[in-house]
């Protein structure tokens, strides 16, 4: 598996951002799925084509375990009494799977590989040596760019069925969530530090621009190789890098990564923002020493540097 795999899994790994993604696009932020009651599972699972075995890995899944009955079994009580409780958690534990995908582009083949995810881990429970009951599967496609999903959601999308076949042939739909179009009301639903992630997304889409946010920051590291994957920026990536503590908020990582930006463009003889920042400045009519005076103010740039730039962009 290679880095930017590992790397965007993560954040999704952490209990209490695994469960606050089910519980607030599932159930609308109530607190049905709890952090403790999550478990790991494999994500990797096997399938054989012309006599050849592949291999097929999911992004994140967990296995949800609940028992409302809980063992109240006092000192001296008959065993047979123990054993039936025993029985009646293995029976009651396991209430489902929960799968996260995580998308970048649209790909109008995600129901037929939702399909081959959800079925093996199916296979896989009639396999089981443990005769326990079986317990349904729930994948959930985490999408984030900013086209909208017009692409296939079922299988039935994704082929032609001939009409004299449909009452044969058995759909299977795929769940996927545009982050990028949550509602304010959505997104303010999130406690865990996946609320940044959703905030930038809608708040870019919506505005070209991002406001970010001081709240604390839980999972900083997995927070920024997340960022960076799905921004395509490798600027998260350094944000630690040469600073003395952890950022703690979205204000602090945009605050390193513009500057980062800034430093880079100067190496390379102008950034952006300075070029935008003079533009501007001329349209209102600002003078030559004004603007140095501006651009030294603005970008901590040395007297020198900031003439060297409105040299090359003020005529």
């Amino acid at each position: 598996m290679g880095e930017k795999d590992i790397t965007e899994k993560l954040l999704e790994e952490h209990n209490d951002v695994f469960s606050d993604i089910v519980n607030v696009l599932l159930f609308q932020g109530k607190k049905v799925v709890k952090e403790e009651s999550l478990s790991n599972t494999t994500n990797i699972s096997q399938y054989k084509i012309e006599n050849k075995i592949h291999e097929q890995e999911r992004d994140v899944s967990k296995i949800w375990k609940k028992s409302d009955r809980k063992r109240e079994v006092m000192d001296g009580e008959k065993e047979n009494k123990v054993s039936e409780y025993q029985r009646l958690d293995e029976e009651d534990v396991v209430i489902a799977m929960y799968g996260l995908e995580n998308q970048t582009e649209i790909d109008k083949e995600m129901p037929f590989r939702v399909i081959g995810y959800d079925g093996a881990k199916y296979r896989s429970q009639v396999n089981r040596k443990e005769k326990s009951r079986h317990f349904p599967v729930v994948t959930m496609v985490l999408y984030f760019g900013e086209r909208r999903w017009d692409k296939n959601k079922s299988l039935y999308e994704g082929m032609i069925v001939p009409e004299y076949l449909e009452p044969y042939v058995n759909d299977y739909k795929i769940n996927v969530y545009e982050i990028a179009y949550l509602t304010e009301e959505q997104v303010n639903m999130f406690t865990s530090d996946f609320k940044m992630v959703a905030d930038y997304f809608v708040q870019m889409r919506k505005n070209k621009n991002y406001q970010p946010s001081k709240e604390t920051i839980k999972h900083v590291d997995e927070v920024l190789k997340l960022m960076s994957v799905l921004t395509k920026d490798d600027r998260f990536l350094k944000v630690q890098q040469g600073k003395k503590g952890e950022v703690k908020n979205m204000c602090e990582v945009l605050d390193r990564v513009e500057n980062r930006g800034i430093a880079k463009g100067i190496e390379l003889g102008i950034s952006q923002g300075i070029r935008s920042t003079i533009e501007i400045a001329k349209e209102y009519g600002a003078t030559r020493e004004g603007l140095i005076e501006k651009i030294k103010e603005k970008y901590s740039l040395s007297d020198a540097e900031a003439k060297e730039n409105v040299d090359k962009y003020y005529s």
